[in-house]
């Protein structure tokens, strides 16, 4: 009988939970953050909240992994504490959504940029076929961003050592190229006039918003600024995510009750810090505000970015037209490394799941090289079909404050696992518990509402998306 294969030490684990954070959010997202803030200093603010939350989160999840050191990770956390159900729901979730949509997000985006090089192979306009009107579709885009989840897939397939080795040089070449970009960024990017006028007046607040097809910018303050910052967190968290992967492949960690805690914390602490830093480099290249009519980058600024490409418009200002294509290889290798850290540790929580009984049976088994191969294989079928459908992007929002609420549910786990098991071998404790634990809970749950409140339109769908889980459930108890 094949067994999981401990290959996964301490850098291997840092770059896992790192190369899968990174993947295109950070480039793009602070395009729509500059839009509902209107303000450099609540712009910063609001990458800052997503990676207070993502490392408190990641040090919290440092007592539940030392508890459970095992395949499955989250969806093994919110089961000890809640019961098969709540656990089923979320792994329904990842598999449906969470974790397939990202890889098809991220393929898409990898595929996007590789575009760049080659715009006349390469679009989404060249069609192979199409179903009507409908955004289901075959195109030369898509159909690289396909070939990249299958080269990637059978890469896992052959064993974790293959996989890992594929991450650390992605996630290593990616740290270094992203360090190196804020370094040129404030040494040749930056713009006395540009930084005055960012860092003057950093938290005048406004939101701009197309209404009727002109772009309307009003002032917000108070309460608006609490609402909108909240709103925002669905590309901050959504660009800083990712980061429980680690947790996944916890029967192929050397010492998990150690490296996983330490992989966590040492990984989301230097994403957010490059997340940072990279957001300061352009405060101080572009301006916040721009034109949507502006013909050149410096004015269409970082909230008009063309595509909401931030970075290509920074790297344009710090070394001309050609280093945007630099800049556009260094997002391949994002992407690509990316989708590798994803691929890998997303099949662990189905094979954890089927072992349970509560999915496919073929999922919950392992190759010779001590792999999930078929739920490898059935990820990235899923996966190449949600790339086809190009709904990918609006499943994602849908489910984005679902993500957030599972969170909540896990770290308030710890709460509940401290009353149930109160003799468990702790080895690892959520720091300054209770307080810190509680206040993450607040605060996803604060942003989970605000959601619900200014953008009904798309968490009411995800809602739905996890209620249909429980039908799927009593299916598979049943069958059990």
């Amino acid at each position: 009988m094949a067994n999981f294969k401990k290959e996964i030490r301490l850098y291997d684990a840092v770059m896992l939970v790192s190369g899968s954070m990174i993947g295109s959010g950070i480039f793009i997202v602070s395009s729509d953050v500059a839009k509902e803030v209107g303000a450099s200093g609540w712009l910063l603010v609001s990458w800052i909240i997503a990676g207070v939350l993502t490392m408190v989160g990641a040090l919290c999840y440092g007592e539940l992994t030392a508890m459970f050191p095992h395949a499955g990770g989250q969806y093994v956390f919110l089961q000890k504490a809640y019961g098969r159900l709540t656990g089923f729901l979320y792994g329904w979730s990842f598999f449906a959504v969470i974790q397939t949509g990202t890889i098809a997000a991220v393929a898409v985006a990898f595929a996007t940029y590789s575009g760049v090089l080659f715009p006349d192979y390469i679009s989404d306009k060249h069609e192979f076929f199409s179903i009507g009107d409908t955004s289901f579709k075959l195109t030369s885009q898509r159909l690289l961003a396909i070939a990249s989840i299958i080269i990637l897939t059978y890469s896992n397939t052959r064993g974790v050592k293959e996989g890992k080795i594929i991450q650390n040089i992605f996630s290593t070449t990616k740290l270094i190229a992203i360090a190196l970009l804020i370094i040129l960024g404030f040494i040749l990017g930056s713009n006395a006039d540009v930084i005055s006028q960012n860092f003057s007046n950093m938290f005048d607040a406004s939101s701009t918003k197309e209404i009727n097809g002109q772009w309307v910018t009003t002032a917000i303050g108070g309460f608006g600024i609490i609402l909108a910052l909240g709103v925002t967190q669905v590309g901050t968290l959504f660009s800083s995510d990712s980061w429980n992967g680690l947790t996944f492949a916890g029967d192929e960690v050397v010492e998990p009750k150690k490296t996983i805690p330490r992989g966590l914390a040492i990984g989301t602490l230097v994403v957010t810090v490059l997340y940072l830093l990279m957001n300061v480099a352009y405060l101080c290249i572009l301006p916040l505000k721009g034109d949507p009519n502006g013909t050149d980058v410096l004015s269409r600024g970082i909230q008009f970015a063309s595509e909401k490409r931030v970075a290509a418009a920074a790297a344009t200002l710090i070394g001309g037209q050609g280093f945007s294509i630099v800049v556009a290889l260094m997002i391949m290798v994002s992407t690509f490394g990316c989708n590798n850290g994803l691929i890998l540790s997303g099949s662990r929580v189905y094979y954890t799941m089927a072992k349970d009984g509560l999915f496919f049976k073929n999922f919950g088994k392992l190759s010779e090289n001590g792999v999930p191969k078929n739920a490898l294989w059935w990820q990235c079928l899923w996966a190449c079909f949600l790339c086809l459908t190009g709904k990918y992007g609006d499943l994602l929002d849908y489910l984005m404050n679902v993500v957030i609420l599972f969170y909540a549910f896990t770290i308030y786990g710890i709460f509940i696992l401290r009353r149930k098991m109160p003799e468990a071998e702790r080895p690892i404790k959520a720091p300054g518990y209770p307080i810190i634990p509680m206040l993450y809970v607040i605060a996803t749950s604060v942003i989970v509402l605000i959601l619900i409140k200014e953008k009904p339109e798309f968490t009411l769908p995800g809602l739905i998306i996890v209620a249909i889980g429980v039908p799927v459930y009593l299916w598979f108890n049943k069958k059990k």
